[in-house]
């Protein structure tokens, strides 16, 4: 893996869900169970009908979230708050990963389709707590969600990143589309070997990539 290929990032984004925590602790899984729940109310549609149009929301529009706000009008705020009110047990610090990150020279942040308060819970979870300098979720895109330009193009503004300059690490491809347009470095972080033009690595193992980079 060609470390020298990262030696201009100065701004490292990480994707939250799957990306910071390995996806068999199934943490998502929950929010997946809440996030039909709140369908089946919005609706009135039974359980299996929403769990399809929650997936059809998220496969169309990036989250669940936007396609109720699309098609049902919902606020977004209560919503990320009963979806994201789950028991992080299920998590564990993770000593090797932190140390991977806190030896990158940089910027560090976290950059996800859920609430900030959400990843920071997250975050603190993982052991991971004082590594990051910004962590964004979707209300700080105006909740225009990943993979949308306009989600981006929201954040990155606020944070004043560079992306020339920066590199991306993700569980999910669509979602690196727009990074490598900008011009960023892009990291599928997956346990499935997958291949993208917009995508420049693939890992199944975060830590170890990050020890690979820094030596």
């Amino acid at each position: 893996m060609p470390a020298d290929r990262f030696q201009h990032v100065d701004t490292w984004v990480f994707d939250l869900d799957n990306t910071l925590y390995h996806p068999s602790v199934r943490l998502f899984d929950q929010i997946d169970r809440k996030m039909t729940d709140f369908v089946m109310r919005t609706t009135g549609a039974d359980r299996t009908e929403s769990d399809r149009l929650r997936h059809r929301y998220w496969r169309e529009y990036g989250t669940t979230l936007a396609g109720l706000m699309a098609h049902h009008g919902v606020d977004p705020v209560p919503y990320l708050v009963e979806v994201h009110d789950i028991d992080f047990s299920v998590l564990e610090p993770d000593p090797a990963l932190k140390v991977a990150l806190g030896r990158l020279k940089g910027r560090r942040i976290v950059y996800t389709n859920g609430s900030a308060p959400y990843a920071r819970r997250v975050i603190a979870a993982r052991g991971l707590e004082g590594l990051f300098d910004a962590v964004y979720g979707v209300e700080d895109a105006d909740y225009h969600p990943k993979p949308q330009a306009e989600a981006f193009a929201r954040v990155f503004a606020k944070d004043g990143l560079a992306p020339d300059r920066a590199a991306m690490f993700e569980d999910d491809q669509r979602n690196l589309r727009i990074p490598h347009a900008l011009g960023m470095r892009t990291v599928l972080v997956t346990p499935q070997v997958e291949t993208h033009a917009h995508v420049h690595h693939h890992t199944d193992d975060l830590a170890g990539f990050l020890v690979r980079l820094t030596g």
